[in-house]
């Protein structure tokens, strides 16, 4: 976070920021009904529209989403990958952690600056709910870009896991004791760009910058193109020094840029294979590990040349190392740390017998209050992480150096993301290399920066940031089903900084509408926010995802500054209520 907060300071100091725009879109999340493997089902689409569309913009850049939720049974709320969120951790999205779901019928608005510039996308962090679909890319543009004039065009290339069946029945069969070996659902296909048909132009003499974004909800994917080497140069919006690759892993959530070039002795045209990794471990030949879903998208060169090569295989993946990637900016590693925090990670049962995952031997479980709005709202007692439940909270100072460390301690791998930032990556063992051994030795001297990480199985990884970024900030393995099963921590940043806050009228009212008490601690008590009675220490056993349930009986808000009782906030939801017409009189 101590780049970005330098580059923020880099862009005031040589006026970027005076020509920064806003970029304002208008979106209503609907129902729409899809094939794109040639079997039709429902997905969830923007303005009645699948695949969801891209958002481009500069760094600098404030953007905008006036979001309407227009789904009618679900509730719903996005999360921006990979974007910092400095002074906005209320609009990083998951629900019940920094904002309340929003209802059907209801809006929210999202404002937020683009401080850093790469490969990023945005999905829907409610409940299990984006492997309907609810996803895209999110572009943020360099004007300052090193390698600008290398690249003649930019292709952006998402790959995804595809499901038949909707995300809720999925989970709930996931969530049952029968599934003794924690199994995950798997899927039913791969699609690239939301498709089956993909190519793309390839021009002699021209370079193309491939942006590669992983959407799945569960597999990672591996990519390698023919007879064209990859020189890498960016990784989850960290620029690399550029150097050559010829297959790519990209675990789900992680994004790759890198540039290919069409030279004179090509012809005809070239496939880009890309297969899902749904292995435990690849690389264990004891396992044997099978690719059964695989697609080709073409670099087209020729339109009358077939569609085939004799190279169209792979025997065995060999992707690069991703941590073995250096800096562009050659950062060195942080020198030391104040705070060590040491997560085991295996799955579990819960009381009920449920298949669960635990971190030290908890599941996340979601509380009554959303994390951050009991932060800001319990003074002083903030830095205790009673106040928050069962969402393993863990407190850090602003300032502090945190190091990370994750023990995988099951038998495959898992890709693990922060939100609000990117963590130098120190150390991540081979698998089955075990737990860390707790000495901070052969460390990478200029390690890579990433905000996802995959850590091998039964291994560990071990990770350093700075505390600059005051918030609530989950830390979760970003395989969608399993934080459905409770694979999540939660940093609780600078929490001083965080009593007081205030918090948009439209985020207030949404929780209002779903019954979603916004002060005092997990439970909902501001007169002793120490006591314990009434937070949630077991999940339920009836999963329903993001289904709507209306409450019996709405909350009053009567929060000191945020109530609606006064002139001015009245004034601020009666545009929320007009906002909300407008997107029906539009649809």
């Amino acid at each position: 976070m101590m780049w970005s907060l330098l580059l923020s300071l880099a862009l005031l100091c040589f006026g970027t920021i005076a020509r920064a725009a806003v970029v304002t879109v208008n979106w209503n999340v609907t129902w729409v009904w899809a094939s794109p493997d040639g079997f039709g089902r429902p997905v969830i689409g923007i303005n009645n529209q699948w695949p969801c569309p891209k958002l481009e913009a500069n760094v600098g850049d404030t953007l905008i989403v006036n979001l309407h939720n227009g789904l009618g049974n679900q509730t719903t709320g996005i999360h921006w990958h990979g974007i910092n969120q400095l002074q906005t951790p209320e609009m990083d999205g998951p629900s019940g952690v920094v904002q309340c779901p929003t209802p059907p019928g209801s809006s929210v608005q999202y404002k937020f600056l683009l401080d850093e510039p790469g490969t990023f996308w945005y999905h829907s962090h409610e409940k299990g709910q984006y492997p309907d679909g609810l996803r895209g890319p999110l572009i943020v543009q360099d004007p300052n870009d090193p390698y600008k004039g290398r690249y003649d065009e930019e292709i952006v290339l998402t790959v995804s896991d595809w499901y038949h069946s909707q995300s809720i029945p999925l989970v709930q069969n996931m969530l049952s004791p029968a599934n003794t070996r924690f199994a995950p659902p798997f899927p039913d296909t791969i699609l690239l760009n939301d498709k089956k048909d993909v190519k793309f132009n390839f021009v002699k003499g021209k370079s193309y910058r491939v942006r590669l974004i992983n959407m799945s909800a569960f597999a990672s994917a591996f990519l390698w193109i023919d007879s064209h080497p990859l020189t890498m140069i960016m990784s989850d919006a960290t620029y690399l020094q550029s150097e050559t690759a010829y297959h790519l892993h990209a675990s789900s959530a992680q994004r790759y840029d890198f540039l290919i070039s069409a030279i004179d002795r090509d012809s005809g045209n070239y496939p880009i294979l890309v297969a899902l990794d749904i292995n435990r471990d690849f690389r264990n030949q004891t396992l044997a590990p099978a690719f059964p879903h695989n697609q080709t998208a073409w670099l087209m060169m020729d339109e009358n040349a077939p569609l085939t090569r004799p190279t169209n295989t792979i025997d065995v993946w060999r992707p690069a190392d991703d941590t073995h990637f250096k800096p562009l900016d050659n950062l060195a590693i942080i020198p030391t740390y104040d705070h060590l925090v040491k997560l085991d990670f295996r799955f579990c049962l819960d009381a009920n017998g449920y298949p669960r995952a635990c971190i030290n031997g908890k599941p996340f479980i979601g509380q009554k209050v959303p994390s951050l709005y009991t932060a800001a709202t319990v003074g002083e007692n903030n830095t205790d992480p009673i106040v928050y439940g069962q969402i393993n909270p863990v407190v850090v100072k602003k300032g502090d150096i945190v190091q990370l460390v994750i023990n995988n301690q099951e038998a495959a791998g898992h890709p693990f993301h922060l939100h609000g930032h990117r963590f130098q990556i120190l150390d991540r063992a081979r698998p089955y290399a075990g737990d860390w051994p707790g000495r901070d030795v052969n460390y990478n001297p200029v390690p890579n920066r990433r905000d996802t990480v995959t850590v091998w199985s039964w291994s560990h990884a071990v990770l350093r940031f700075k505390a600059d970024n005051p918030g609530v900030w989950l830390f979760h393995c970003h395989i969608e089903w399993h934080v459905e099963m409770g694979l999540t921590a939660s940093f609780i940043e600078g929490p001083e900084q965080l009593r007081g806050k205030q918090f948009p009228v439209d985020h207030l009212e949404n929780c209002r509408i779903g019954g979603v008490p916004t002060r005092g601690n997990a439970a909902g008590n501001e007169l002793d926010p120490l006591e314990t009675t009434g937070m949630l220490t077991i999940s339920p056993t009836g999963y329903t995802g993001a289904t709507w349930i209306p409450p019996a009986n709405t909350v009053t808000m009567t929060t000191p500054g945020n109530s609606t009782s006064s002139p001015a906030r009245r004034r601020a939801l009666s545009r929320v209520q007009r906002r909300d017409a407008l997107f029906e009189m539009w649809n």
